[in-house]
């Protein structure tokens, strides 16, 4: 089997520094843009980096076999489509990146799979799944630190999940029990979400809030008879 003949442990060991490299040299990268709280942060980066360090490596291992390596360029062009269907802008803001780069990753997996490197397709996995698990602990305590980064335009919204036909009176509460903590609303929003409750998304007038502060807020909201899930965000637009 062709699979059999290509696992190489000394290649293996070559891919296994490559995408060591990647990961770590991403991270940087990523690091820098989610401590200023881009869009495309930490995970982002590191995922973007690991598939295309899959790329070139199968390319590597690939030469001479033309007819493959013009599919992996292939599938490299036809995966930033896909991955594009996984982006959404709502309101300014963009959201699906790191879908995106899943994706993307998956695919140089896909692509590693069907050109009979088996071992490297399996390492490719390991290293996308620490991109968006191992790294998920560090990207929440990042976003949970205060921003000091002056370039960066912060919208914080708190969005509660509840039931229609009492969204008039939990938008009043909302607002009484933001105002009373001194977090105004500059911008209330309704959505429809699923066929007996709605969304109310609540933009607040600060870009700064005290995390703790804003939480027990939220929590205290969630306990609302009508109330089925409340929650708050920040986001950021370049």
């Amino acid at each position: 089997m062709a699979a059999l003949e290509n696992i190489n442990l000394a290649s293996l060991l070559d891919t296994l520094v490559s995408l060591a490299t990647a990961f770590l040299l991403g991270g940087l990268i990523g690091i820098e843009r989610q401590y200023r709280q881009r869009t495309a942060g930490l995970r982002t980066n590191v995922l973007v980096a690991v598939g295309a360090a899959v790329f070139v490596d199968m390319a590597n291992r690939l030469q001479g076999h033309e007819g493959a390596v013009h599919v992996v360029a292939y599938v490299v062009s036809g995966i930033g489509f896909l991955g594009a269907g996984a982006i959404m802008r709502e309101e300014g803001n963009v959201r699906g990146l790191n879908t995106a780069a899943t994706l993307w990753g998956s695919a140089a997996v896909g692509a590693a799979a069907g050109a009979d490197l088996i071992l490297e397709a399996a390492l490719a996995t390991v290293f996308v799944l620490a991109a968006n698990t191992l790294l998920r602990p560090i990207v929440n305590t990042m976003n949970r630190q205060p921003l000091n980064v002056e370039s960066a335009e912060v919208t914080n919204t708190v969005y509660v999940i509840a039931e229609r036909a009492h969204q008039k009176a939990v938008m009043a509460q909302l607002e009484e029990a933001l105002e009373r903590s001194s977090y105004p609303t500059s911008d209330l929003d309704i959505h429809p979400f699923g066929e007996d409750e709605v969304e109310i998304e609540a933009t607040l007038t600060a870009t700064s809030v005290d995390s703790a502060e804003l939480d027990s807020v939220v929590r205290r909201i969630a306990t609302l008879p009508a109330v089925r899930q409340a929650f708050w965000s920040p986001s950021t637009t370049e």
